[in-house]
């Protein structure tokens, strides 16, 4: 009975956790392949950028029309896509490298959204926007993420293996294609729109987290892009059960504990994992020679 109630009643007895579990899941399936394809490509602090960089937009919008889903959610990633559309336009028209540019850009734009909700929001609409509250997603909410989800693996589906050649080879990419932009922009629009979607339950800076903790955690695990992508999807959703049940049964906020818990599988990763961690490099198994 005791396992019952500090596992399963919470999702049993309150319609609040069942959603939160919901949002958690549908932002694991578009989340962790994402931003396995960021680890790949060593774009994880590009992705943290992106990730502040739609502040500016969502606080515009909140602004204008307070705490709306639709507009929050527009202005976030307009100003998301704004970010990195001038941070490859400065990296192509100046020496400057792509990753400095949007460096940036992007903290202009957490300056920005920041003052803009401060001169005209309490603490307790920056702390929201922010920090973002999980246990109060509701189905227009869920709708949301469970698009951009579905949308981003379709779209992944689809332009898998220049994503993947991109990763390994651009060379090779650029000599048989003519080059990776278009792929590039695709990519990095999925990056803002799973952003955008993580913003809604768990805020600016704290969305990054599920997508990246994950999928570096993976890289300790497992070798080939599928499994990786697979692996992220599923740890991203443990940390989600595993932080909503420690916040249920602690009292403690839903977004950290669920952060936390993904920061516990990177920690674990690096100690444990089967390729390339700590145990592996120092520990290595005795070999026997018959």
């Amino acid at each position: 009975m005791m396992l019952y109630a500090a596992l399963i009643e919470p999702f049993v007895e309150y319609g609040f956790m069942r959603r939160a579990l919901v949002a958690c899941f549908a932002l694991a399936l578009g989340a962790g392949p994402v931003g396995t394809f960021l680890v790949l490509r060593r774009m994880s602090l590009m992705g943290d950028a992106m990730g502040h960089a739609i502040l500016p937009g969502a606080a515009i919008a909140f602004l204008v029309a307070g705490l709306s889903l639709w507009a929050m959610s527009l202005g976030g990633f307009i100003a998301g896509l704004t970010v990195v559309l001038l941070a490859g336009i400065v990296s192509r028209v100046t020496a400057l490298r792509e990753d400095a540019s949007l460096a940036g850009f992007y903290l202009i734009s957490l300056a920005l959204g920041v003052l803009i909700v401060s001169m005209r929001g309490s603490s307790v609409d920056l702390l929201h926007v922010l920090f973002g509250t999980i246990l109060s997603v509701d189905d227009a909410a869920l709708l949301l993420v469970a698009a951009i989800a579905s949308l981003t693996l379709v779209t992944l589906a689809l332009i898998y293996r220049p994503l993947v050649i991109e990763c390994f080879d651009p060379a090779f990419l650029r000599a048989t294609t003519g080059g990776g932009t278009l792929w590039h922009f695709i990519f990095l629009t999925l990056v803002v729109l799973n952003l955008v979607a993580g913003f809604q339950a768990l805020g600016t800076l704290m969305a990054l987290g599920l997508m990246m903790l994950p999928a570096a955690a993976a890289r300790f695990w497992a070798g080939a892009v599928w499994s990786l992508a697979a692996l992220s999807i599923a740890m991203a959703f443990a940390s989600g059960l595993i932080g909503l049940l420690i916040s249920y049964n602690f009292s403690l906020p839903s977004g950290p504990s669920i952060i936390l818990t993904a920061g516990g599988f990177y920690l674990g990763s690096i100690l444990l994992g089967t390729r390339d961690s700590l145990r592996t490099r120092y520990f290595p198994r005795a070999h026997f020679h018959e």
